[in-house]
């Protein structure tokens, strides 16, 4: 049942609304929403009002009729050309008197979504188009347009990071003015030990709002009011509480009011680990109470004595090993079990009735191993048999599209997948599992439950025409099966059978066992791709600059025996080494349009080298003594030195990438007492921090080349310093063991977070440090409690350089192990 009976039970409560927040993006927010009506055609002889809903999200404007056959409408504020009010242009206001309250949106596209009713994929309109909204509450129009345009902006910052953090912060704005309101509790005599901020998480969505808990109940109060006021669950239906890692953080935390079910009653993620653990300590607390806990060791000798099913077991292992209904990146995998579906009888006192519970299922194939096999001795390190994973959310979703339908719209953009490529047959699917040159795919838990609706095309959604002219309907089951049902029945018989149960723990090695990683996993044929592991590449050299290019494909390395390396982040080949003198190189950067690598050197000098052409493309002669950071904005080059100076130069427009000369101009030039050793400018590119050799912090105004503040910040070289994404705080990191936070309208420093060891480089979203450590860690801050709130091991010497995407799930770090490591972070 687990995720079905989950989406049955908000079907059934939630039956009368179209909108879910399935209908927001990935990682957007819902704030707030206001009865309106939607005014086309304003002034026109044809003039329509529909009357609905006005949701404010965080990434778009929805509008949801109380009319079904009207469809939702979708603005991404991305996509806005202006949010204007009435008063905002009196002169030309759409409105006439009897409209007030009225905003108008114009924008050049919107998604139209569940016409009649229909879940279906988005329809797309393209254009210039103007939408008319008339708020009930004419006295509200002022806030909602001031939130409009202040999450316009948001989305109008180049980088994702910097959206992200922006968004952020208006939402925690929103959560301090707001608390748990007390009049929701069960009971007046209730006790309060605890309130806090946090998030309620379900597959794909978080939702922010206000945790309490009292001596009898857990509630959740969601910001936004939905789905429902307030989420409560008796401490006394409490059976099993279990610690979460959300994304890389400890922060997460859920709640079963069940036994042996998949299907927890509470996720919720909290903004810090602290106050996760005091939540968990009150629950387990009153649990310890009233309830035995249960350990691994303890569900092994139930299940070795029969006490627990196989299923049951399984359910209990994928709890353990963090894995959850509500998160689709750690959904609960199950084994293929059966390998015949072609009989019209399942035998199940056969052996090769079953699958070879002893290999992955890249491996049951034996010509197709062998060519991963010769592959794999083939390619470099770091070697991986198998390409992709056996459990992602695309995976999740490519079996439970019937019954969840929007998740996939949500996941995919508003699309299906293509009707080849969807969940059509048990036979073809498990055939593409043995055949496939990518497809190692495990199953789910739904395959040995009692619904067996996700089998049944019961919504009766489009899912689209097969070659050939067939149209995807129901999964076609094999022969032996009357039904679904009977399908279930017997897959369920199949995994309880004497065979598997013999078998089972070498699956359960495999995959939550020690033949998960080393040489076990190379004996077992059970190596996945490196971006599946926290793993590294060896370039044989010490790292000093990391640059990827926008499409991801392409990463580039400086480093200090004067090298500068390209290769394949697929196939993890060097494809190009160039050397440009025999001094190290410090730095490197990627110039708009991933044709031209910008790398500093310690010869004094700046090296163009052209990706396109692959030569060395220009030298720029800048400095007296070695370039030690470069960055690039907006045409504009920044360069430290140890000559003292930072100076901003200006490429001539139009030939930074091509294959010509670069025509450089000095527009402005810095000057220091002492070597500068790292430079970084704020999101507007309006001022730039400097740190030197001395441990001096400048912050520089570079419009008109003045210091705003020289700050003695640190005893040490300062090694990295950057701006908040609000650009009100900068934050250094030097030799000293220090971190520093300065105000940077005043230039005081208003913070500083003391380290067992240096701290080379970090990312800064305002809140939360992600940094390299001399020991070779990658260390996770929280900035407010000085705190580190995680360790993770990736380098034997020192990280040198970090590098992140604008989505910030992705870091690739350098150290001086001759490594770059690659880390993923799951959402």
């Amino acid at each position: 049942m687990a995720f079905i009976r989950k989406r049955r039970l908000e079907r059934e409560l939630y039956s009368k609304e179209r909108f879910s927040l399935l209908l927001l993006n990935l990682e957007e927010y819902y704030f707030e929403q206001h009865t309106a009506n939607h005014i086309k055609n304003k002034g026109c002889r044809d003039e329509r009002k529909f009357r609905g809903s006005l949701k404010i999200c965080s990434k778009s404007i929805i509008f949801e009729p109380d009319d079904n056959i009207q469809p939702i409408i979708k603005i991404p504020l991305r996509d806005c050309i202006s949010i204007k009010a009435p008063e905002d242009n009196e002169a030309k206001n759409p409105f006439t008197q009897d409209t007030s309250g009225g905003i108008s949106v114009v924008c050049n596209q919107v998604f139209l979504i569940k016409e009649r009713n229909i879940i279906a994929p988005y329809k797309t309109v393209r254009g210039r188009t103007e939408h008319l909204f008339q708020l009930d509450v004419a006295g509200k129009l002022g806030d909602v347009v001031q939130t409009l345009h202040q999450l316009y902006r948001a989305s109008c910052l180049d980088k994702m990071g910097d959206q992200a953090a922006m968004i952020t912060a208006i939402l925690q704005s929103r959560l301090a003015r707001t608390s748990f309101d007390k009049n929701r509790f069960q009971s007046i005599s209730e006790t309060l030990h605890m309130e806090c901020k946090a998030e309620m998480v379900t597959p794909l969505v978080t939702n922010p709002g206000h945790v309490c808990v009292t001596d009898a109940n857990l509630y959740f109060q969601p910001l936004n009011g939905y789905p429902k006021p307030v989420v409560q669950i008796t401490l006394q239906n409490v059976r099993r509480i279990y610690k979460r890692r959300h994304g890389l953080m400890p922060v997460g935390l859920e709640v079963f009011c069940t036994e042996n079910d998949l299907c927890s009653d509470i996720y919720l993620k909290f903004y810090n680990y602290q106050d996760r653990d005091e939540l968990y300590f009150l629950i387990a607390t009153y649990i310890e109470n009233h309830i035995t806990e249960h350990t691994a060791e303890s569900y092994m000798l139930q299940w070795q004595r029969g006490h627990i099913s196989n299923y049951q077991y399984l359910l209990h292992l994928n709890n353990l090993a963090d894995r959850s209904c509500n998160d689709l990146s750690q959904y609960p995998v199950f084994p293929w079990i059966i390998a015949d579906y072609s009989s019209s009888v399942l035998d199940l006192t056969k052996p090769e009735t079953f699958r070879d519970l002893s290999k992955p299922i890249g491996a049951l194939n034996k010509e197709r191993l062998d060519r991963l096999l010769t592959r794999y001795e083939e390619m470099p390190e770091p070697k991986f048999m198998y390409g992709s994973h056996y459990s992602s959310p695309g995976y999740v979703l490519f079996y439970l599209v019937r019954v969840a339908p929007e998740y996939m719209l949500c996941l995919q953009n508003g699309k299906f997948d293509h009707a080849d490529r969807t969940f059509n047959s048990l036979a073809e699917t498990w055939k593409n599992c043995l055949d496939g040159a990518t497809d190692f795919k495990e199953l789910i838990p739904e395959f040995y439950e009692n619904d067996s609706s996700f089998l049944v095309n019961s919504l009766k959604l489009d899912l689209g025409k097969r070659q050939g002219g067939k149209m995807v309907d129901d999964v076609e089951l094999p022969p032996w099966a009357s039904g679904p049902d009977d399908f279930l029945r017997k897959s369920r018989e199949a995994l309880e059978s004497q065979y598997v149960s013999e078998h089972l723990h070498e699956w359960i090695d495999i995959i939550f066992g020690y033949k998960q990683k080393g040489s076990e996993a190379v004996a077992a044929h059970n190596v996945f791709h490196p971006l599946t592991y926290e793993g590294g590449v060896d370039l044989n050299r010490a790292i000093t600059g990391i640059a990827v290019t926008c499409n991801g494909s392409s990463v580039f390395t400086t480093s200090q025996d004067s090298t500068l390396k390209m290769f394949s982040k697929e196939s993890k080949k060097v494809q190009r080494s160039v050397s440009f003198s025999n001094m190290a190189l410090s730095s490197c950067l990627i110039l708009p349009g991933d044709t031209t690598v910008i790398s500093s050197s310690w010869d004094n000098h700046i090296y163009f080298y052209s990706i396109a052409f692959g030569r060395q493309q220009d030298i720029l002669m800048g400095h007296d003594d070695a370039v030690s950071k470069i960055c690039w904005r907006d045409g504009r080059l920044y360069s430290a030195s140890w000559d003292s100076t930072v100076k901003v130069w200006h490429c001539a427009h139009g030939e930074t990438l091509s294959s010509k000369k670069h025509h450089f101009e000095l527009l402005a030039e810095l000057e220091h007492e002492v070597s500068v050793n790292t430079i970084n400018l704020n999101t507007a590119n309006t001022i730039l921090v400097s740190g030197t050799k001395e441990g001096t912090i400048s912050v520089w105004d570079v419009t008109t080349a003045t210091a705003l503040h020289q700050l003695s910040c640190h005893s040490g070289t300062v090694f990295d310093a950057a701006f908040s994404p609000d650009s009100r705080h900068l934050l250094s990191t030097g030799e000293d063991c220090c971190f520093k936070v300065i105000d940077v309208q005043t230039g005081m420093v208003i913070s500083s977070v003391n380290t067992d060891e240096p701290q080379r480089c970090f990312k800064w979203d305002g809140n939360t440090i992600l940094s390299g450590s001399q020991s070779g860690e990658l260390l996770i801050w929280d900035l407010l409690g000085g705190k580190v709130t995680e360790r993770l091991k990736g380098h034997t010497g020192a990280i040198m350089s970090m590098w992140m995407n604008e989505q910030c799930n992705s870091v690739i770090t350098g150290g001086e192990d001759k490594q770059i490591v690659f880390w993923k972070l799951q959402y």
